[in-house]
């Protein structure tokens, strides 16, 4: 499989209704292309310390923020190529650090704190930011993705998401993709990934569609949505 260590780019988010979606593909189908994966399964391991440090902060919009986040892209077993990734953003432009390897050498790293042996510096990067948080497994987010890009420009990048479900209580990638839905049923999650400016043609077909990017976290809502059922929890309890 290809990659790329280091990216950098802008993203922008969209939600979709199910008309939209089906607009959409009808005006881009002709300049874009799906990927050589098709419709893929991603699997999230999302990190966090126990006072929520990293997804709290960055509910509150800053100028700077982080994640760290495990991933695999389809069946998630010991041999899936994983990939650990710092992700970061600066005044809108998305920064990601990231290393590839074996599942199970990733939960050998988790578990022993032996560093990964590929990626350069990233995986003492990786090993700093887990230490300096105090950084553990804390949520699974999966979805279905479809990923396009662009016949003349490899670089813009559009995905569309859906089916996307958070789990608190059973965080293996294993288990697959089952849990509580983030977003509704048939409604689309789309990012559009560039390294610069927005296209014209893409920016026409949008305004067109009546099409407005949203500020939109997977992560964000889930926690939102797991921090409200369990206090619902609690209050049914006492």
């Amino acid at each position: 499989m290809a990659f790329t260590y280091i990216f950098k780019r802008v993203e922008k988010k969209y939600i979709l209704t199910e008309k939209q979606y089906n607009f959409i593909r009808e005006h881009i189908d002709s300049r874009m292309s799906i990927d050589q994966y098709g419709e893929t399964v991603i699997n999230n391991i999302y990190f966090d310390n126990e006072l929520d440090e990293l997804i709290e902060t960055s509910l509150e919009k800053p100028v700077y923020k982080e994640k760290l986040r495990l991933r695999v892209y389809g069946k998630a077993d010991e041999n899936a190529t994983s990939f650990f990734e710092i992700k970061k953003k600066f005044q809108g432009v998305v920064y990601k650090r990231r290393i590839s390897l074996p599942l199970k050498d990733a939960y050998d790293y988790l578990e022993t704190g032996k560093l990964p042996q590929t990626g350069g510096n990233i995986p003492s990067e990786i090993d700093y930011m887990i230490r300096r948080y105090r950084l553990s497994p804390k949520a699974y987010i999966g979805y279905r993705r479809i990923a396009m890009v662009d016949n003349e420009d490899p670089e813009l990048r559009i995905t569309f998401d859906t089916d996307v479900i958070s789990r608190y209580d059973d965080i293996s990638m294993e288990t697959g993709l089952t849990g509580h839905r983030v977003l509704p049923e048939k409604t689309y999650l789309m990012e559009i990934k560039i390294p610069g400016a927005m296209p014209l043609w893409l920016a026409r077909i949008l305004s067109e569609g009546e099409i407005y990017s949203n500020s939109f976290s997977k992560f964000g809502n889930a926690h939102i949505q797991h921090k409200f059922m369990v206090q619902h929890q609690y209050k049914e309890a006492v």
